[in-house]
Parts: C-alpha cells; sequence; structure tokens
C-alpha cells in the first residue's frame, strides 16, 4: 500500500520523506481541515525533498463553496503549483445543496493538467457519494480523498469499499481520517492501493501562560469570518480618521 502524509509544514514534510513516506499531501493549518500553503513553504519543498507533492488548494476554511474570487485565488494557485512542478492538485466544490459543482471542479481538473487531481474531503460532505463517485470520475478526477462519510476511516470502510466497487479502475478511493499504526492494516486487508494519514506528534512549545493568539470562536465547520465594511468604517468615524 502507498501512503500519502499529510504535511502541514516543512518539518513534517521532511520527516515524511525520511522516514520512507510514499508522497505528500502539502497544506497549511490542520486544526482547520488544511488550506493552501503558502508561496515559501510550497517552493522550499519543492527545491529540496525528491518525492511527490500533492499540494492542497483550498482558499479558506468553512464551507466548500466558493466565489468568482475565491475561484481566481485556485486557479492562480494551481498555476504556480505547475510551474513549481508539483505532482498534483488536492481539491474541489461543492454547491450549497452539498452536490458537486461539476462545473467548477472539471475547469479546475482541466487547468491542473498534466497534474494529477485528488478530490479532497469535500466529498464527505455531499449527499449521494455514489453518484459523486460516477461524476467524478466523468470528469478526470484520478483519487477521492475519503473517510467514508464518518469521522475515522475505519468508521467508514465499508463505505470505501462500495466507492471503489462503483470507481472500479476510473480512480483510486484513497481512505482518510485517523488512521494509524494500529489500524492501518484493516486498510491493506481491504484491499485499498493507497491510505493517507497526517502521523502527528503534538511537541509543547512552553509550559509558561501566554496571551491566547488561538479564538476558537473562529474554528467552526459552517462559518466564514471576513473583515465588515460597517465596522470599518465605524471605527475610522471613531478614531477620527474617517476618509
Amino acid at each position: 500500500m502507498l501512503l500519502e502524509i499529510c504535511a502541514s509544514n516543512y518539518q513534517s514534510a521532511l520527516n515524511a520523506q525520511n522516514a520512507g513516506a510514499h508522497r505528500i499531501e502539502l497544506c497549511s493549518e490542520l486544526a482547520v481541515g488544511g488550506i493552501t500553503p503558502s508561496y515559501g513553504l510550497l517552493k522550499k519543498v519543492m527545491e529540496e525533498l525528491t518525492i511527490p507533492v500533492m499540494v492542497l488548494i483550498r482558499p479558506r476554511s468553512g464551507n466548500f463553496v466558493y466565489t468568482d474570487d475565491e475561484f481566481d485565488i485556485m486557479k492562480r494557485d494551481i498555476e504556480l503549483c505547475k510551474e513549481l512542478g508539483c505532482a498534483g492538485i488536492v481539491s474541489g466544490v461543492l454547491n450549497e445543496d452539498f452536490t458537486i459543482d461539476l462545473e467548477t471542479t472539471k475547469a479546475l481538473v482541466e487547468l491542473a493538467k498534466p497534474m494529477r487531481f485528488t478530490f479532497h474531503r469535500a466529498f464527505d460532505h455531499v449527499k449521494n457519494p455514489a453518484e459523486a463517485v460516477k461524476e467524478l470520475a466523468a470528469i478526470g478526477v484520478s483519487r477521492i480523498l475519503t473517510s467514508g462519510q464518518h469521522s475515522r476511516a475505519l468508521d467508514g470502510i465499508a463505505n470505501l469499499k462500495a466507492y471503489q466497487r462503483i470507481a472500479g479502475s476510473s480512480l483510486i478511493i484513497l481512505p482518510a481520517g485517523s488512521i494509524n499504526r494500529e489500524n492501518c492494516s484493516a486498510f491493506e486487508k481491504a484491499n485499498f492501493k493507497e491510505i493517507h494519514a497526517s502521523a502527528t506528534e503534538i511537541i509543547e512549545q512552553t509550559t509558561r501562560t501566554l496571551v491566547p493568539m488561538n479564538s476558537l470562536k473562529f474554528i467552526q465547520e459552517n462559518i466564514e469570518v471576513i473583515s465588515d465594511t460597517d465596522q470599518i468604517k465605524a471605527i475610522l468615524k471613531n478614531s477620527h480618521h474617517e476618509v
């Protein structure tokens, strides 16, 4: 079985290669499910690592329904990945009714060529996954990264096997979600060709009580956080710097 490691920083990517992982998915911010890595991180990884690098193209946390401006950002990031010689893209777009936005996703698939395209875990939000597998195969997606619509891939393994039966040889189902040393053999026994894991170690940086920089109110699956024009204008007015 091929092992893809989800790496959210340079050290993770380097550790993955040194440990013998076959491929990485490069992203940032695991706490929100991952977003597109910075140019600096991407360029350093591409210059210094030799294993294939898949890059997450997700412009923000929250849902997978994107504006035209966000779509433009995603396209620019894909072009950058192509220039740097990345092996593939991990992305995907949904409609508000939790169906796959096939038109937009297909445009990303086509733009990414010749890189391979993995449809990411937005798949675990779709209402009809069996139909979605067929739709994604038809537009040229190479893999679907999924936990089988459960929090843990092990709990969704029956669904994952069903998706692979539907897909046949047209695409690869890539199980992901709390896969570790204790349960990875279950996926080999189920004849999956590849698995995806983060294999994370949590390292405490300090024991001091510091001013908190994390804000839990922003870490929710169903919200988007934006700067509000009315509040900006009010701050400018109340600080006597209104333009």
